[in-house]
């Protein structure tokens, strides 16, 4: 028999104060219920109840299981009701990865939107641009630029991640604007080094060539640097929009070359598989499609 019914019968015979009236709350027969008790008894080897014509009584052994099965049966009800609360409303911690630059630019700003929307949604972002292991480290989410290798997590496009070149207006006010990259020969072109030791550009040519250009005096890892480094005349950047976008806006910073950026990298939102995702997973993941998605 069911161990956990028969718990659950064992404490309402108890409460209830018989079989008979143990037997009416369950819709079973007293006979039922006596083979609850019985199959408990036969699994612990013991009696749990002294039961005679007139009354029952729990003994000592019975008493103290009965606490237990009591105890027992108030978390499983907890624990039920807590799933059941979190099938309909999103709660809990959401632990997402995102590429540095894209996540302070574009996706931090946007989460605070998502989490006033949701106000029992806690969130845990890890901004780096290392590659994480979503399962391993137990991420629920995770933004990927660039071309996506097969693997079993459900991937969904995002707009595309693209690249303006752009230089302060005192810059190109002194060296003049490049109209092909051709003309950049004779300007500063600040170089970013995880495209390689020197950190160099790399355009679409006239002739749909790519044409590699040597930076100016200004190289780092860091587009922010970078970005700084134009602001202040030293040359013309190349870095992803969502770095620059608030500068061009403002005028800080004039874009050029615009007929021979780069296509746009592909991004994405993937996760994990999962047949019956969390509210709060369901609600992050409608929310970034509908402010991101293409």
């Amino acid at each position: 028999m069911d161990k956990f019914v028969s718990m659950e019968v064992f404490v309402a015979v108890v409460e209830a104060g018989s079989l008979t009236a143990a037997a009416e709350r369950f819709d079973l027969s007293s006979a039922m219920v006596g083979k609850h008790i019985r199959s408990l008894e036969t699994q612990l080897s013991t009696r749990l109840l002294t039961r005679t014509t007139r009354r029952q009584s729990l003994t000592e052994i019975g008493r103290q299981y009965y606490e237990q099965c009591r105890r027992i049966l108030a978390d499983v009800k907890a624990a039920e009701s807590l799933a059941e609360a979190m099938t309909s409303t999103p709660r809990g911690t959401l632990k997402v990865t995102v590429p540095l630059t894209y996540g302070v630019e574009v996706f931090s700003p946007a989460m605070t939107y998502f989490l006033t929307a949701y106000p029992e949604v806690s969130l845990e972002l890890d901004l780096t641009n290392r590659i994480v292991d979503m399962v391993e480290e137990g991420f629920d989410a995770a933004v990927r630029i660039g071309r996506l290798p097969d693997s079993s997590l459900v991937a969904r496009p995002l707009k595309p991640y693209r690249m303006r070149a752009c230089a302060s207006p005192a810059y190109l006010q002194r060296m003049g604007t490049p109209k092909t990259p051709a003309d950049l020969v004779h300007h500063e072109c600040l170089g970013f080094l995880h495209w390689g030791r020197e950190g160099l550009w790399r355009l679409d040519g006239d002739a749909g060539d790519d044409h590699q250009l040597r930076p100016g005096r200004v190289r780092a890892n860091n587009g922010q640097a970078l970005k700084m480094a134009a602001l202040r005349g030293f040359g013309l950047v190349l870095q992803p929009e969502a770095l620059l976008a608030r500068e061009i806006e403002q005028g800080t910073l004039i874009s050029v070359l615009e007929d021979y950026l780069p296509d746009g990298a592909p991004v994405h939102l993937i996760y994990p598989r999962d047949h019956q995702p969390t509210p709060k997973l369901t609600s992050f993941l409608d929310f970034v499609i509908e402010r991101f998605g293409i």
